[in-house]
């Protein structure tokens, strides 16, 4: 009977998140409107806004989500409202801006306040908190994924959101951002697929010899405890001499500093998942397989290829999974020595305190992060889904 009811007890979650939600909406500027690109900016908070039909019709979906998240079981419901929430909170930053934006100006900036980022992460957490409810399946939350970002594709390319700082910044660097897109995937993809040539067949032999198992871990582990910063110096140094002294190296664009030391940095970063988790994966299948397959005249090399693998690659792409969203942040850092990626704009507009630019480079690293890890994650749960 109780099974039935539409109405439940509080969400101790949903609390913490409309919680969130209200201190940030009360305290937090919605929006800051600044004179220029490193004014400090006058706060408004989203109460001050309420004339702006925009902004009314959101506090009203806010309050509604807000009872659903703490009172319905719907996940449906709270899926539907959510979704409308964040819809609703992203006109209404988008046509704020444009309201406060002073016609005619080329220079003033209109940067999101901390309300805003609160309000973006809290609707988030409860449209993922109702997409876990409702149990879709591994390609259904890639589908998810995929109607979100069209969502945000349109209000892009519909001229919504253009008055906001972050895409007066990237109207001035379209260009360079996206020459510096493909090069930040290039070096976090590239990293990853030589991190994969590299530790795989480690990881087997580490399996196969467990005497040298112990020792590779170890050292794998030592380069993981240094500094990511301090790893990339320790390279210049002798790759500057490498390209100083043999002329290949340096045609081959081998350098101090550059995409060489932070290619090699990332791949040193990215052994340890891979071989741990294949040494993790092969040791998870059953013996006995292998003694049925011995039995039947396979080789070494057939039991590794024909059974091994293939029931270890679940556990060995959740390495894989590791080390790309751990590549894709990490290609920031490599920004410092020249490394190229979307460190760029983060840097200069630290070095500039130019918080929109950060912005520029932070936010599409961290969404090519966040979606890398849901494909992946899919894809590992549809393998190991019929073998459940």
């Amino acid at each position: 009977m109780e099974e039935t009811l539409a109405v439940r007890k509080l969400d101790r979650l949903g609390v913490v998140l409309v919680a969130g939600g209200i201190v940030a909406t009360a305290l937090l500027p919605f929006i800051y409107v600044k004179a220029n690109r490193i004014a400090a900016g006058k706060p408004m908070l989203l109460t001050q806004l309420l004339p702006q039909p925009s902004v009314a019709i959101l506090m009203v979906l806010l309050v509604a989500t807000a009872l659903a998240t703490l009172f319905l079981r719907n996940a449906f419901i709270r899926l539907g409202l959510g979704t409308l929430c964040l819809a609703a909170l992203i006109v209404a930053i988008g046509l704020a801006a444009t309201a406060a934006t002073p016609s005619g100006s080329t220079v003033a900036r209109m940067t999101p306040g901390g309300s805003f980022w609160v309000l973006l992460g809290v609707i988030g957490l409860i449209i993922s908190d109702a997409l876990v409810k409702i149990k879709l399946t591994p390609w259904m939350r890639v589908a998810a994924l995929a109607a979100y970002t069209a969502l945000l594709a349109i209000c892009l390319s519909s001229g919504l959101l253009d008055s906001l700082s972050i895409l007066r910044e990237f109207s001035t660097r379209a260009d360079q951002f996206w020459t510096e897109a493909v090069s930040h995937l290039l070096l976090a993809l590239g990293s990853l697929a030589i991190a994969i040539i590299l530790g795989l067949p480690l990881g087997i032999l580490c399996f196969w010899v467990p005497k040298l198992r112990a020792i590779v871990l170890r050292t794998l582990s030592l380069i993981q405890t240094i500094p990511s910063l301090a790893l990339f110096g320790l390279l210049m140094l002798p790759l500057g001499y490498l390209a100083a002294n043999v002329p290949l190296a340096a045609d081959i664009g081998i350098r101090g500093i550059g995409t060489a030391p932070a290619l090699i940095a990332l791949v040193l970063y990215s052994l340890l998942p891979i071989v741990a988790n294949t040494v993790v994966g092969l040791e998870g299948v059953d013996p006995s397989v292998r003694d049925a397959a011995a039995g039947m005249g396979l080789t070494r090399r057939q039991i590794l290829t024909g059974i091994d693998l293939p029931l270890a690659f679940p556990v060995i792409l959740t390495g894989i999974r590791i080390v790309l969203v751990q590549a894709i942040g990490m290609v920031t850092i490599a920004a410092l020595i020249g490394g190229g990626g979307f460190g760029i704009f983060i840097f200069q507009g630290l070095g500039q305190t130019a918080m929109d630019l950060v912005l520029l480079g932070a936010v599409p690293t961290v969404f090519f992060a966040f979606s890398s890890a849901v494909i992946l994650d899919a894809v590992i749960e549809s393998i190991q889904g019929p073998a459940a």
